[in-house]
């Protein structure tokens, strides 16, 4: 089993605002897509109802608490270790929140994200703090949009 997570933070580890993401890159969502594609993916059930629909060419799995919790095209599962039960073989992305972020950082093997130069003072939501000596970072590549640049940085555990 391979658990990643992917996030795009800001300078201070900036997730989200309002159950919403901060920045809409359009490099960034192609990046997201590309990387998880043909994947699981593990959210929380905020993260899941902010997106239109279950990500398509993705196993769908939230993690809801509420036992009659229904999310159409995905399923439920009720704690972080009953997601990992029923992914013991997958390739699984961990895509939010912050909860659900911070629960899975200790069995995590890889972890990418869209380092942005910029800050929101706003934010309400953040990625959680992680010993980045215990990883090996890699700059996969570097852009602009919208006159902000950005990093796409794998960190793999060591």
């Amino acid at each position: 089993m391979s658990i990643s997570m992917i996030a795009a933070v800001g300078k201070n580890g900036e997730l989200g605002k309002n159950n919403d993401l901060i920045w809409h890159f359009k490099e960034d969502m192609q990046f997201f897509k590309r990387t998880t594609i043909e994947s699981t993916v593990i959210m929380g059930r905020k993260t899941f109802e902010s997106l239109p629909k279950a990500l398509p060419k993705r196993r769908n799995i939230v993690i809801s608490g509420n036992p009659d919790y229904f999310a159409e095209g995905a399923e439920v599962v009720k704690s972080v270790e009953e997601a990992v039960n029923i992914t013991k073989h997958e390739k699984v992305f961990i895509i939010g929140g912050a909860s659900i972020y911070k629960a899975f950082l200790p069995c995590c093997d890889n972890i990418f994200l869209t380092e942005i130069e910029s800050d929101c003072h706003e934010a309400d939501t953040y990625f959680p703090d992680f010993d980045k000596g215990k990883y090996s970072r890699d700059v996969l590549k570097t852009a602009q949009e919208n006159g902000i640049c950005f990093s796409f940085v794998k960190y793999t555990k060591r």
